[in-house]
């Protein structure tokens, strides 16, 4: 066997090594990944309380980052503290050591052969029979992850035991721990997995590659490198998140540092436990929990401090996101109720900028300035970055009202806020619409078949003739043109939501589309109807007189009156 034919052997069994990891996490969270974040949100009270949970659910999630990532998550929504969150990092530094000892228990006493060929035949067995997504299905994964985290790992001892047998331990052992340290924060930083670092670690020392110390330096730059995926996870991040990524590298540096410090100690220790001449896989595993134990009780009775010292350095910078209510106060009623009305105006407008988005409409077709998110936040938002700030700016809207609320007010002025929120409301409810069938308009877009592309272009087509007539009715002067403007939008909206259902079963009667396809175009047209619907109403509600809405509301409900009279004489006649 020729070195390169090891090499690709090698790689070839880190890949697999690596699939069998991320299948058998990926299987794992979606049988049981809302049980796992209910857990790390809900037993992490304590500092203990939240060690133990890092700990337990990474060890049988076999992923310390994706429990990390999680932690990002929950202190960024803000469902966990931050000392909490160190907590659950240190307790998943702990759970990752499970892997080493599989590996270290059943990786070397075993013939590969007797259980990972048969957990791959049975899972892919099970993956044909079971339906997709079921849980039977994950299951099947998890089989197969198992199987193939094992036989890479049988391709990467086979590997290394070729390249043992052609090289001197001796001129490795030469270049001294600090390599090996550095090869296993660049391993693991490049494979995005401790776990796999670690196991080549492990399979080197049982072919006698490197010596037991080296293999420590590895386990321990391994530690270091995991770090990498949670750093990448915060980058461009909130505060609460670049917070707890700098206490997981802090935790990992300083637990790395002392354990390479107090190195001959350690092993030492170890040795008195398990002797490494005689099982030195078993001892490197022990190692690998020592030295993270270690580290959980030196920064136990510091993470309160190192909590505070993050929080200095990396102090919450609230964004504002309202253009009209931050510097306005409650006190004086009717000013507030105007910035109140301009501020659902400005909602609104960013509303309108997301069906942009969502139909990917340039918006300068529609908006001649800046709107205000794009000209007060740093960096250019993206379409889910924008729905996340519109709910954001909704609910300091609602706040502001009702603090609003807590003022003197007289019944008209608290008739005209209700009017306001209502419109609030409307807007929220029309953006999430879009939102709901954005997937879907993306498929007509891409789709193979013609008629559907069309019908994408006809939704997009049907927002730009909606939001022109919208900037024409807001630079009408006088109420009765604005009041009559409104009034043609909504009987428009009405006409082509009819005509759209019209030419869809007109389709379905040729044969242009399908059943499923007939279905999903007329859920998403009554969606998008609905949605500019609303984004009128709200208009009607921000800008008119009272008189006006009144006249506005009757004036829909006998229209809606002669319609169904109308249908009732064409149902007679067809009879």
């Amino acid at each position: 066997m020729t070195s390169s034919l090891d090499i690709w052997r090698l790689l070839a069994g880190l890949a697999i090594f690596l699939y069998g990891m991320f299948t058998m996490e990926d299987a794992l969270k979606a049988m049981s990944g809302k049980a796992f974040r209910q857990m790390i949100r809900q037993y992490t009270r304590g500092r203990l309380r939240a060690i133990g949970s890092g700990a337990l659910v990474t060890a049988i999630l076999q992923s310390s980052s994706a429990v990390s990532l999680m932690v990002l998550a929950f202190v960024g929504a803000g469902v966990m503290t931050m000392e909490n969150g160190i907590g659950v990092m240190m307790g998943s530094n702990l759970g990752t050591t499970c892997t080493a000892w599989i590996v270290a228990l059943f990786g070397f006493k075993l013939k590969i052969d007797t259980f990972a060929l048969p957990l791959i035949a049975a899972g892919g067995l099970i993956l044909v029979a079971g339906g997709s997504g079921s849980r039977l299905f994950q299951l099947s994964r998890l089989l197969m992850g198992f199987g193939f985290l094992f036989l890479g790992l049988d391709f990467i001892k086979t590997g290394v035991e070729s390249f043992s047998a052609q090289l001197q331990v001796g001129a490795i052992a030469g270049y001294g721990p600090w390599l090996f340290l550095l090869f296993g924060v660049v391993a693991t930083a490049l494979m995005q997995s401790s776990s796999a670092a670690i196991a080549v670690a492990l399979t080197a020392l049982n072919s006698n590659l490197i010596t037991f110390p080296l293999g420590v330096a590895m386990v321990i730059g391994a530690n270091i490198g995991t770090t990498i995926t949670v750093l990448l996870g915060s980058m461009g991040a909130c505060q609460a998140k670049k917070r707890v990524s700098l206490s997981h590298l802090i935790f990992n540096l300083v637990t790395g540092l002392i354990a390479f410090i107090a190195l001959e100690p350690l092993v030492w220790l170890v040795s008195r436990a398990i002797n490494p001449a005689t099982n030195s896989v078993m001892a490197l595993a022990l190692f690998h929990t020592l030295f993270n134990l270690l580290g959980i009780l030196v920064f136990l009775p510091f993470v309160g401090r190192l909590a505070k010292m993050l929080n200095r350095t990396f102090p919450e910078q609230k964004e504002v996101l309202t253009a009209y209510l931050a510097k306005t106060p409650t006190e004086v009623v009717e000013v507030a109720a105007t910035a109140l009305q301009q501020e659902i105006i400005h909602l609104l407008e960013e509303c309108r900028l997301y069906h942009l988005k969502s139909l990917q409409i340039d918006e300068r077709l529609v908006f001649d300035r800046e709107l205000p998110f794009q000209a007060n936040l740093t960096g250019r938002l993206k379409r889910e970055e924008l729905y996340d700030k519109v709910k954001l700016l909704h609910g300091e809207i609602f706040e502001f009202y009702v603090r609003l609320l807590g003022e003197k007010l007289a019944d008209n002025e608290t008739k005209e806020l209700e009017r306001l929120i209502f419109a609030s409301r409307n807007i929220m409810n029309a953006i999430k619409n879009v939102k709901g069938i954005h997937h879907n308009l993306s498929e007509f877009k891409d789709a193979d078949n013609d008629y559907l592309n069309g019908q994408y272009k006809l939704f997009r087509r049907r927002l730009m003739e909606l939001y022109h007539d919208i900037n024409r009715f807001k630079e009408l002067a006088n109420a009765q043109e604005q009041y009559r403007s409104l009034l043609k939008a909504i009987v428009h909206i009405e006409q082509v939501d009819k005509r759209f259902i019209k030419t869809t079963m007109k389709g379905a009667a040729a044969g242009t589309i399908d059943e499923l396809e007939i279905a999903s175009l007329l859920m998403v047209n009554r969606l998008f109807s609905q949605s500019c619907r609303l984004q009128v109403f709200a208009l009607k509600d921000l800008l008119l007189s009272q008189e006006q809405i009144h006249d506005f509301d009757h004036t829909l409900e006998m229209r809606d009156l002669l319609d169904e009279e109308k249908a009732r004489e064409k149902g007679h006649e067809e009879e």
